[in-house]
Order: structure tokens, then sequence, then C-alpha cells
């Protein structure tokens, strides 16, 4: 297989800066002016970390497609780090909130919407019980401490290399055996350690060995890593973390939040898994910011008497906005109109196309990289097969050479998400614009080869 050469990817760097500078100057101009109010310029800090000497501001989306202020269209796969998984403004969503808005916003009332919400999760993911948060974080954050409260114990285990949005105890990382803070963690309210275990994925063994002196409360896992590149699990890995989390009377958290691209019940449906409590958020009500956590019978008779006990509303549950009535019919709308098995049956042969496209220049121009795929999701890694872990992951990274395949996607009118190699699929998302991704991952392999 060929070695990237690495002058060829500092000239060809230079090349597409100048020309993404010279195609992006009233982005330019509104940086400038928001580095005098914002932090960094933006509104949430990895919004800088997109490829170009500077963010492109956006004007306006729909569907699978992003327009900036300077005019440029572009085919979004990144469709909001998952936030909008299914597409930007689907009309029928769209239609809901704009009714919704004028009846009320928010009222600390429930509403018909969210008992249908609840049912339909049910239905689809198997929990008897839901509850709705704002952020997949605060559902994972919530699902923790009542994990706690049903086990008597502190301590959490994760996988190393899964994200869960900010929790504390999950922005971790193992190093040489240890758990550290995680890269970039800032202010970290206590050593890690004190919280937490981590594993790599994929390590029955290891898993176990944590799991053994019986003082986990919780594993809070992703069915198939998303952070570090798409990896999947093991045969038998997701039996054995069933087993012995049972074993040892360790509840099993699944978070869904990015796995949603395997079908309209998840990761979980699509391969009958058997979680104590799941969570998910950004995709659920179509870019609206909503999440829910389910539970199980058997937590949720642990935990229903301090629920109703608290009175003063100070029991590290919830928020004010919570639930608010927007929120929740657009997540009715979304899962009623917009994540359907229509429209995944539309999307899968789509995935599939895009991941043939990406393999076949892989193939062509025999660079050591290979691809991946997880229902609508696809990833390309810069090492010769897919990883197991994690620290593999890691250890394959390149991030000069990341910058610059997303760089000149951008200046040929694709984005991809920010930090990985990673794709969407949307409803939206037609042949025409994977022939076009195919073509422009062809022209970028092939340039780098000359």
């Amino acid at each position: 297989m060929k070695e990237i050469d690495r002058r060829r990817v500092r000239e060809l760097m230079a090349k597409e800066e100048a020309t993404f500078v010279h195609e992006h100057p009233r982005s330019k101009a509104l940086f400038a002016r928001a580095k005098k109010s914002l932090l960094a310029g933006v509104p949430m800090n990895w919004m800088v970390r997109w490829a170009g000497p500077y963010p492109i501001f956006s004007k306006d989306a729909e569907g699978a497609h992003i327009r900036d202020v300077d005019g440029h269209s572009y085919l979004d796969l990144c469709l909001g780090d998952t936030g909008s998984m299914f597409g930007h403004s689907p009309k029928p969503v769209v239609d809901v909130i704009t009714k919704q808005a004028r009846k009320g916003i928010t009222m600390m009332l429930p509403t018909e919407d969210s008992i249908w919400v609840a049912e339909e999760l049910t239905r689809r993911f198997g929990l008897p019980y839901w509850q709705i948060a704002m952020t997949a974080t605060d559902a994972n954050r919530f699902s923790i401490r009542l994990a706690r409260e049903v086990t008597k114990r502190n301590k959490i285990l994760v996988i190393s290399g899964c994200y869960h949005g900010t929790v504390d105890e999950s922005l971790i990382a193992l190093s040489r055996g240890r758990v550290v803070p995680r890269s970039g963690n800032i202010g970290p309210p206590v050593p890690p350690e004190t919280t937490t275990k981590a594993v790599e994925f994929n390590d029955i063994p290891s898993l176990e060995r944590a799991l053994k002196p019986r003082d986990v409360a919780c594993v809070l896992a992703e069915p198939a890593m998303t952070n570090r590149g798409i990896i999947l699990p093991d045969p038998g890995y997701h039996d054995a973390l069933r087993e012995l989390t049972r074993r040892y009377d360790t509840l099993l958290i699944i978070d869904e939040t990015h796995t949603l691209c395997c079908g309209v019940g998840g990761y979980t449906a699509a391969y009958g898994l058997r979680p104590d409590m799941i969570t998910m958020g950004k995709p659920l009500a179509s870019g609206v910011p909503v999440a829910a956590f389910g539970i199980s019978k058997y937590v949720s008779d642990k935990v229903m008497k301090r629920i109703l006990d608290d009175g003063t509303d100070e029991s590290g549950l919830g928020g004010t906005l919570t639930g608010n009535a927007l929120s929740v019919a657009a997540m009715r709308a979304t899962l009623e109109k917009v994540i359907t098995k229509k429209a995944f049956a539309r999307m899968l042969p789509l995935a599939e196309r895009f991941e043939k496209g990406v393999n076949d220049a892989i193939k062509e121009f025999a660079v050591p990289w290979n691809v991946t795929r997880l229902g609508v999701r696809i990833e390309y890694h810069f090492m010769p097969r897919p990883p197991r872990n994690g620290a593999e992951a890691d250890a394959a990274k390149d991030s000069e050479l990341e910058k610059l395949m997303h760089l000149m996607a951008l200046n040929r009118g694709i984005l991809l998400t920010p930090f990985h190699n990673m794709a969407l699929i949307s409803p939206y998302t037609t042949s025409r614009d994977v022939n076009h991704h195919s073509a422009v991952f062809r022209e970028c392999v092939e340039a780098l080869t000359e």
C-alpha cells in the first residue's frame, strides 16, 4: 500500500487554504467581528474546529444542504453531528413547531404529546418508563444518579473513547491503565479515578476485572463506538456485557444518541439488546433541544418513592425547561413523521452506495485506509484495518491529513463532521449527492497520491 507523502499534504493544504480565504470573504469579516464579543469568536467553542483558517458562517439550511453567507451551497454530511441526522427543518416538524409556539412554549405542565412520545419510545425500545431531558448529557447524568440510588454504589464504568456529552464522570481517558482526565477536559472537579473506572471497547476480561469488586453502579456505554470513528463490537460482545453486568449487580445504560442511525429503534432494537436504561438526545426533535431516558420496571420500583418524596425539586433530576411543550411537540412530529421505517428504507441503500464509493477509491489508489458503516453512518480511518477500540483509533489518528481531507471536501461543496471522518445519510440525501461525494473523495485521494 502507498504511504502518503507529507510534503504533498502540506503543499495541498497551502493551496486549499488560499482557495478557502478567497471564496469566503464575508465569513472572514464576520469572524473578525465575532472575536470582539464571542469567546473564540463563536457561540460554542468547537465551531472553530472546522477545516479552514476560520469558520464559515451559515445563512440557512434545508434538507441535506446548507448555504453560507458567501452564497456557497454545501452537501451537509455532518448534519449537526447527528442533531439534524434526519435533515434540516423537516416540514412536518416546522409546521408543528409553528403551531405549538402560538399555543405556548413552556408551562411546567404535561401535554398529551408527552404521553404519545413515551408510548412510542416504549414501543420502539422496549423499556416501560420514560422521562424527558434537554440534552443527552442531562439524560446520562440523570441515569447515573438513578443507578447510584438503586445500587447504593458510587463508581461508574465507561468505555475509554466513548462520548456521553459533558458528564464529568465520562470525560476520561485510559493512560497506562490509569483513569485520567481526557485531553481537553477543562476544570475536572475531582480526579476522575475517584468516580470512574474505564476499560477498552471489546475487552471482556478487563470488563470483568473492573466489575468484580461490586463497587460499580452502572456501565454507561455506546453500543458501537462513534467518537473515535465507528468501531463495531466483536461478535458476542454485547451478550458478555449484559451477562457480566447482571452477574455483578451492575446496571447497564446504553447511550443511543449517535446509534439511532441503525434504525427506528436504534442499535437496541436492531440487535436485540436488553439494557436497564437507555439514553438518547440530539436527533429526537430534528434539532430542537430535547432528550429522553428510559428505565426498566426494576429501576422504577427502586427509585419511585424517592422521586415522589422530594417536595423541593432538588433531586438533581430535571430542570425548569425540561419537557416543555414545544420540544415535546417537535419530538412527537419527528418520531411520527421523520424517523420512520420508510425513511430508513430509502437511506440505507444510499449509505451502502456511499460506503462503496469510498472503498472503491481506497482500493484504486492503494492507500492504507479502511471504511466502516453503521446503519446510515459511514466513516473512513487512516489505517489498513478497522480499529477494535479507542486506543487503536487514537494511535492511527492523523490530524494533519484529516484537516486536509475536510478542507478539500469543503472547497468542493461538502461538509464532513469536525474531529473525525464521519458522514451521515439523511432522508433528503440523493443518489446525486452520494455520487458527488464519491467523485470528490476520489479526486482528493488521487491528488494525495500523485
